[in-house]
């Protein structure tokens, strides 16, 4: 039995509207969590990352964040909160760590811990920024266990997935960033930028531009003789006695 239009266009708008609040579901459960979003993920890069607190302990306001940085790095500076305090936790290593400059160092900041001012709405979000120096470890994933206090109760953001394990099926998972190898090919941003144009230009231009610039000349160019002609003719009649 054939559907009318009407009947066809009422299950493609009943379809759509289930997709969307799927994805709003899939958006909200992904939203629930404390993460981190990097600018860059170039190894050997500096980037900046960006801890977003969605909602507090059920309903109770989030009143600190305690980040735990990765052994890969050797330190963080956190970018300034009006909304909270901030300090860097230095810790003692075991034993001196040779940089890739060819320094040593005893101590490393371990932790960067955010205190609300004033506990964060459970009903709102903050967004925390680090500036850290990636490490030169293309393919690693580096996690930061957070450690979410709250007015009453506390979460800790601190599980890492196992080998082959789905990191959407924990419950807790620790916020994570995947450093990738830096693309040789990028080169320099504006240089891109500049050849793609130009590229774009060769492979869309069918003549037509050359045609136009043509046009525009050839039309200038009529116009000035015939200004010039215009002002020879006035020049003749000018000179002629009466």
């Amino acid at each position: 039995m054939n559907k009318s239009p009407l009947r066809r266009a009422l299950t493609a708008t009943a379809t759509a509207g289930g997709t969307a609040a799927l994805m709003m579901a899939g958006l909200a459960g992904a939203s629930a969590h404390v993460s981190v979003t990097p600018d860059k993920t170039t190894a050997n890069s500096y980037a900046l990352l960006t801890f977003g607190v969605p909602h507090g302990c059920d309903t109770s306001g989030t009143t600190k964040l305690t980040i735990n940085l990765p052994e890969e790095l050797t330190d963080a500076t956190p970018t300034v909160n009006p909304n909270w305090t901030v300090e860097k936790v230095t810790q003692t290593l075991p034993a001196p760590k040779k940089l890739a400059d060819g320094t040593s160092i005893t101590k490393r900041t371990s932790q960067i811990v955010y205190t609300a001012k004033a506990p964060l709405d459970p009903h709102l979000r903050d967004a925390l920024v680090l500036s850290v120096k990636l490490p030169d470890a293309a393919g690693k994933t580096l996690y930061f266990p957070t450690l979410q206090n709250c007015e009453q109760g506390q979460t800790n953001w601190a599980e890492i997935p196992k080998d082959g394990q789905d990191p959407h099926s924990l419950k807790a998972p620790a916020p994570s960033v995947a450093v990738t190898a830096a693309d040789a090919a990028a080169g320099d941003g504006h240089v891109a930028a500049s050849i793609s144009t130009e590229q774009a230009a060769s492979v869309t231009d069918d003549g037509s531009q050359a045609r136009s610039w043509a046009g525009l000349i050839a039309g200038v160019a009529g116009l000035g003789l015939g200004g010039a002609a215009f002002f020879r003719s006035r020049s003749a009649k000018a000179s002629v006695p009466k």
